[in-house]
């Protein structure tokens, strides 16, 4: 099969690089990440090519949101699918096993020659780069991509929206897991203050200071970690901000051309928008997916209080 009988969109965030038309891409292939040249798709190339044979898409969030009205041929991603249910680990919403993750994805109608795009039924940022993330895990990264603007500009732009579901034929995928996408508590601590390797926590201002720590987790954040509030990467149109502003933050972060960052939050999602960002901007990039409900569950890490502090 060539690349011309599948493709997966998603969609979300605006304000980014058009996705190349699918005449640029090789045969279908399994592992390396997404570009700052091709992590979008405009509104425009989703319109023109909806019909494509290669083009499967996908809408993430609620049944209610996607029974109201969807992108025409889009199916609904669950993100609770891709995600481990309460007890079967010590920790909350972890990647489950790629097996699991694969027969997701192929009920879905993903396959290896499969395009990937993100679209949220609703203006949520982490889910979206949860699931880009989660691709990129698999070894799809390269073929991923997120519709520029997501479904408000499709809206906004007077683009046709259907109730109809689609009939889905399951996708042929076998996945290629990544080894540099998800990092663990171990890594972590053995990079703290290593030249080259920044940690960056992905948290608001005031819980990263501790001036606000969520309930049931302690203040604070791991020691030495920079801080790119999630939420400040995109502008009050729901559009990522131009590259030069989120160099800026990410300078202010504390981070360094070439190096390498690894991201986290509360549980791993909020991080995962970090993620993608980090990717866009051409970073290697881990997700610490423990996060820091991991890592204060063990007293004797690293952290800082600044709130606590100045008492």
């Amino acid at each position: 099969m060539n690349m011309r009988k599948r493709m997966v969109v998603f969609g979300c965030m605006a304000g980014l690089a058009l996705w190349q038309p699918a005449e640029t891409f090789g045969a279908a292939t399994c592992g390396g990440h997404g570009t700052r040249e091709n992590m979008l798709v405009s509104t425009s190339w989703l319109g023109e090519h909806l019909k494509d044979k290669n083009l499967v898409v996908l809408a993430i969030g609620q049944k209610a949101e996607y029974d109201e009205a969807h992108i025409p041929g889009s199916v609904l991603l669950d993100p609770r699918d891709i995600s481990t249910k309460p007890g079967e680990t010590p920790l909350t919403l972890e990647l489950p096993a790629i097996a699991q993750l694969t027969a997701v994805f192929s009920k879905l109608g993903v396959s290896n020659d499969s395009r990937i795009v993100l679209y949220i039924t609703k203006d949520w940022l982490t889910p979206m780069a949860r699931v880009y993330m989660t691709l990129d895990a698999m070894g799809l990264g390269a073929h991923a991509s997120v519709l520029d603007g997501g479904m408000p500009a499709w809206k906004s732009e007077g683009r046709a929206l259907v109730k109809e579901v689609p009939e889905v034929k399951p996708g042929n995928l076998q996945a290629c897991p990544q080894s540099d996408v998800i990092t663990d508590l171990n890594y972590v601590k053995n990079n703290l203050h290593q030249q080259g390797v920044r940690i960056l926590d992905a948290r608001a201002p005031e819980v990263y200071n501790g001036t606000n720590p969520r309930a049931g987790m302690p203040g604070g954040h791991i020691q030495g970690a920079g801080n790119v509030y999630y939420n400040h990467l995109i502008d009050e149109s729901g559009k990522l901000k131009p590259v030069g502003a989120l160099e800026e933050q990410f300078s202010a972060a504390g981070v360094k051309k070439g190096d390498r960052l690894v991201t986290y939050c509360f549980i791993g999602q909020q991080a995962s928008a970090l993620y993608f960002v980090s990717r866009y901007l051409g970073y290697d990039v881990r997700l610490y997916d423990g996060s820091w409900e991991e890592w204060t569950r063990h007293p004797e890490l690293p952290t800082e209080n600044p709130a606590a502090e100045k008492k």
